[in-house]
């Protein structure tokens, strides 16, 4: 498509910079930050749209949402609309294996005992545990799970891998499983750290069954998305057993409300789903949107196209 038939709103992500990177590499190309300027007329938008705004920009085709795992962004008219939707997805896989990778070790030496003891001014040594030799399940295994596999490896862990196509990136893994397989793939985790993204097949698919499954004292981490692990299970799991200790990233309401247990459990660490917020995972969603907006320009498939009907 011409550049001269395109209008480009782009919201949030890198601002300024994006804006100025974009209008050095594309003059001809008008780039807005209003979308009152030129509503009628914008193509091409990055960075959120809210529904009641579809009916003053008839003329948007493409919508690039800076988020990996677009669903808090698409709302149902955007979804119904037509309007082709893609994602940053891949821009935050590194921090988010980084951030699980932290919750893992945090709750293996119990973390949470060393950093009372020093509020307490208490000199407090006691026998912790080890990474190595145990084994680290990733249910979800795209772009965070690829990442965490490699570093599990390093820390000298066995890492086994669920996912819906189980022939795939088999070499990242010792172990790879499909959905039937869950309950087999559980019975091997001593950590179980979720990377999925949230689907109608994900959505509540590690229930009560899955949770009891596991290893005995093994872990939960949660850094994709929530209402994966089904809260009510999880807390019983972790109130009376199997579960030994969970680190949240994602919870299924957020924030996560004030009155939830799970803010005051003692084997739960809770980070406000914060893993990827880094400077390095804005940059690469903006060199997401330029790649695509380069092949929007030069009519080539657009990379990271999301099927807003197989959103929760």
């Amino acid at each position: 498509m011409s550049p001269d038939h395109e209008i480009v709103l782009v919201r949030g992500g890198e601002g300024e910079r994006l804006v100025a990177a974009l209008r050095e590499e594309h003059p001809s190309l008008e780039i807005v930050t209003d979308a009152a300027s030129a509503a009628g007329e914008i193509t091409v938008a990055a960075g959120r749209v809210h529904d009641d705004e579809l009916a003053s920009l008839p003329a948007l085709d493409w919508v690039h949402s800076w988020a990996a795992g677009v669903e808090g962004d698409v709302g149902p008219q955007l979804r119904q609309s037509g309007i082709t939707v893609t994602s940053s997805a891949g821009n935050g896989a590194i921090p988010l294996a980084e951030h699980a990778l932290m919750l893992t070790l945090m709750l293996n030496r119990d973390a949470p005992r060393w950093l009372a003891a020093q509020r307490a001014g208490r000199w407090d040594r006691f026998t912790h545990a080890e990474l190595h030799g145990l084994t680290m399940g990733i249910y979800g295994f795209g772009n965070v799970g690829r990442e965490l596999a490699t570093r599990a490896r390093a820390f000298g862990m066995r890492v086994v891998a669920l996912r819906r196509d189980p022939s795939r990136d088999t070499e990242l893994v010792d172990e790879m499983f499909g959905p039937e397989g869950i309950h087999e793939f559980a019975a091997l985790c001593d950590v179980l750290v979720v990377t999925a993204a949230s689907t109608p097949e994900t959505h509540g698919a590690i229930d009560a069954s899955v949770l009891s499954a596991l290893r005995p004292g093994a872990s939960l981490v949660v850094v994709s998305r929530g209402g994966i692990v089904r809260d009510t299970d999880l807390l019983a799991a972790l109130k009376s057993g199997p579960l030994a200790a969970a680190g949240l990233d994602a919870h299924t309401v957020e924030p996560l409300p004030e009155d939830s247990p799970f803010w005051t459990l003692p084997n739960v660490l809770v980070t406000p789903h914060n893993g990827a917020t880094t400077p390095a995972t804005a940059a690469r969603g903006a060199e997401i949107f330029r790649a695509n907006l380069r092949r929007r320009l030069s009519s080539r498939p657009l990379l990271n196209r999301v099927d807003v009907t197989a959103l929760v």
